[in-house]
């Protein structure tokens, strides 16, 4: 028995699903470099553990502005489980349909804009509802989703509609129904799921192609850069100065709010 071994071999078909995917992570990243070019935002959303990739984008060190990260901390807040702000009640308001418009609410988004949606089952109300919000205001939306998992899973929607119902262009993290990939002898359920690895893959490949063409366009973005690459002088300026891009860009996105 090697369960480790076993996780690894599924991961490598992880990669093989994500690579047999490269033209439509081109087709995105043309679309979400337009959008930085523009001095606008790719808006990025997942509720449950798909923030994980919401983060993964944007800010962290080999990324950079040009990423608007919407995570609401009542659908995506897991660590006290139980109790006050716990899981259960996440899980429940991740299916309340209304609230991604009062999320949306907050943003002046014009049609220039992008934007990625994430959730490997795309059945939960909230995430549908944001990529179909961005949708009416002429946002084109780029899904993730597992869809071997979205396929057996029923939609929370009451008309059955699911994420990529609403995605202009759908991604696959390649994870299986049920999103675990290891089955232990004795044990009657799978263990450890695969979405977060095919997702990571996803985000960054995506990540690697914008900068590609940000870079080829004459405007190379402002990466997060470690100093122990570049020097911790030069590495602290480079954070500052990303930054404050991202907060000239956010910016954006309120002054014309309620006009």
């Amino acid at each position: 028995m090697q369960p480790a071994r076993d996780y690894l071999r599924a991961c490598q078909g992880l990669i093989e699903t994500v690579a047999a995917q490269l033209p439509a992570l081109e087709r995105a990243a043309e679309w979400f470099a337009a959008t930085i070019r523009a001095g606008r935002m790719v808006h990025l959303f997942g509720s449950g553990h798909s923030r994980i990739l919401v983060e993964e984008m944007w800010p962290r060190y080999g990324s950079f502005p040009g990423f608007n990260p919407i995570v609401e901390l009542s659908l995506s807040f897991h660590n006290l489980v139980v109790g006050p702000n716990g899981q259960r009640q996440a899980m429940f308001l991740e299916n309340v349909s209304g609230l991604a418009e009062r999320i949306l609410r907050n943003f002046d988004i014009r049609p220039v804009d992008g934007a990625l949606v994430i959730s490997s089952s795309g059945c939960n109300v909230v995430p549908i509802e944001m990529a179909e919000g961005f949708q009416r205001r002429g946002v084109k939306v780029v899904a993730i989703v597992s869809r071997r998992h979205a396929e057996a899973s029923r939609s929370q929607r009451a008309d059955g509609k699911k994420l990529p119902d609403f995605a202009d262009l759908v991604l696959d993290t390649g994870a299986p129904a049920g999103d675990a990939m290891v089955r232990v002898p004795g044990l009657e359920y799978p263990v450890a799921p695969g979405s977060t690895v095919g997702g990571c893959l996803l985000i960054n490949a995506l990540k690697a192609e914008v900068a590609a063409r940000l870079t080829a366009a004459g405007c190379p973005p402002r990466v997060l850069t470690a100093g122990a690459l570049i020097g911790a002088e030069r590495a602290a300026a480079l954070f500052e100065a990303a930054y404050d891009e991202h907060a000239r860009r956010l910016a954006r996105l309120y002054q014309e709010l309620g006009a």
